[in-house]
């Protein structure tokens, strides 16, 4: 084999190495074609969820333990929000679903805050206690048309 031709080899092969790398952290980055889809679904019901779309974080301290799913209208015409949490992560009960922007006009997610309760959600229950996004344009308005800022 030629000196040429070794190095063709070569360059193939590591473009075709690094190309196998790029779609498969494209593939479980994208949790596309079913990879990084285990874990266990809860659903939350909110007033006002802001912006939440699929895909987004759910949060506990800071930390990721899971995505939101899907986003919808219920029959009482309120968002419920479906995630799914990774199989390591515990949930209490009385855990509270709030929704929160990362920094000042980020994107939002959900920070879920343990409670003290000793009995764990399971896949397919429902977080009770929630609060609904705030909406930084309704504080805005009612502050300057208030006139109190009260």
């Amino acid at each position: 084999m030629t000196e040429y031709k070794r190095i063709e080899i070569t360059v193939g092969l590591f473009v075709f190495v690094g190309l196998a790398g790029m779609f498969y952290m494209a593939l479980k980055l994208g949790e596309v074609g079913g990879l990084g889809t285990s874990g266990y679904h809860l659903t939350a019901v909110f007033d006002d969820v802001g912006g939440v779309r699929a895909g987004a974080d759910v949060m506990i301290a800071g930390v990721v333990v899971g995505r939101v799913d899907d986003v919808h209208l219920n029959e009482r015409d309120r968002a419920q929000i479906s995630m799914r949490i990774n199989d390591n992560i515990k949930i209490t009960s009385d855990a509270i679903a709030s929704i929160r922007t990362k920094g000042i006009i980020g994107d939002r997610f959900i920070r879920v805050g343990q409670g003290g309760d000793d009995v764990l959600l399971k896949d397919g229950d429902s977080i009770e206690e929630t609060e609904p996004a705030i909406n930084l344009e309704d504080l805005v308005s009612k502050y300057i048309f208030d006139g109190s800022g009260k």
